[in-house]
Order: C-alpha cells, then structure tokens, then sequence
C-alpha cells in the first residue's frame, strides 16, 4: 500500500510496481488518517509512505503501525535527506528509508529486502544518521512542533493536556539545547536537522 500525499507521484509509483512480476498495489491513500483505516482493512505486507502527510504524518502512521499492525513492515520514501529523520523512523519500527531520488529499481528492490526479513536504508544517510544525536525528548518535540506552527504557550498547553508552566519549561529547554536565540530559532534548528 503506498501512502503519499502527491497524487501523480503515488499514481505513477503504483503503476511501476504492479509492473514486477512479485507485487501488487493494494491501496493508494493521500493522508495519514485515510491511510491508517486503508490499513486496517487491507493489512498489506508492506507500507510505502512520506513523511509528510495532511493530519497524520508517516512517522505517527508508522508508530501506530508497528503497534497495530505488526504484520506491515513501513518503507519510507521521502525527499527528507536528514538524519534526524531516519532515525526517528528506525525507533518508530520502519524497515527501510529510501529518497525519492533514488534510482528507478530501489523501491522495488527495498520491498523484496524487506520481505525477505532485512532492512533497507539508503547507505549514504545511513553513514551520517549515527553521528548526530537527537537531544529533543518527544513532549520537548511535541511542544517545539506547536510552537513553530505559531500557537502560544497556552494554546500548546491545551492541546497537549499539559500545564502551561510546563510548556514554557519544554520550549525554554529546547531552545537551550539547540543553542537557539528564540523558539522559532529552535524550531527552525530542529527541522532543519530532522528532529521535528
């Protein structure tokens, strides 16, 4: 099943792949929340997916996956060469990580790798992603997100069910931690390195 918000690169990525004589596309779905009741219903043996999605991102469908699903391994396929990232997507249980640059045959290639019980990790990405710890907890994550998004601490509190005095210590700790001059600094660093 391919989950993808652009709808010509998912077309056009399910079209290549019913072409091998080993796979058939099941479902197309353009956001996380519809791709997650597709899932349920189809429980495929693979999930292709972004990492950015309308109401639910490939990473959280990931999570949600490995819980719920544990029979579907997740590939992600993403523009997002940042380690941050990938590691994030490994401690969320996908299997493979892929760039959407990669060559024509790498995504078929991937699921076969996969299926067989392995991992498939574009090596380039690979080679950095242990080299830059994440330092973000996931409420300090959480939080940032928000606050990137422009909502105030308030605002973050509420919609994390959260004391706002707590808030303003997650996003004073970020900032600090990321060396930021201003929470939006902080959200800028951290989305840059791949870590929001």
């Amino acid at each position: 099943m391919i989950a993808e918000d652009q709808l010509m690169l998912a077309t056009t990525l399910s079209a290549l792949l019913n072409l091998e004589h080993d796979m058939e596309v099941v479902g197309i779905a353009a956001d996380g929340a519809v791709a997650l009741e597709l899932l349920r219903e189809l429980k495929p043996d693979i999930l292709l997916t972004d990492i950015e999605m309308p109401v639910m991102s490939g990473l959280e469908l990931a999570a949600v996956v490995k819980k719920e699903l544990p029979d579907t391994s997740v590939i992600i396929v993403t523009t997002f060469a940042r380690p941050g990232y990938l590691r994030r997507a490994i401690d969320v249980g996908a299997k493979g990580y892929l760039l959407k640059d990669s060559p024509g045959d790498a995504v078929a290639n991937a699921i076969r790798d996969v299926m067989a019980g392995g991992r498939s990790i574009d090596p380039n990405l690979a080679q950095i992603a242990w080299t830059e710890e994440d330092p973000l907890t996931n409420r300090e994550r959480q939080s940032l997100r928000l606050a990137g998004e422009g909502l105030t601490n308030s605002q973050i509190a509420e919609e994390l069910h959260l004391n706002e005095g707590t808030v303003r210590n997650y996003i004073s700790e970020t900032i600090s931690k990321l060396g930021a001059s201003n929470r939006v600094d902080a959200a800028r660093i951290a989305r840059n390195k791949g870590w929001l």
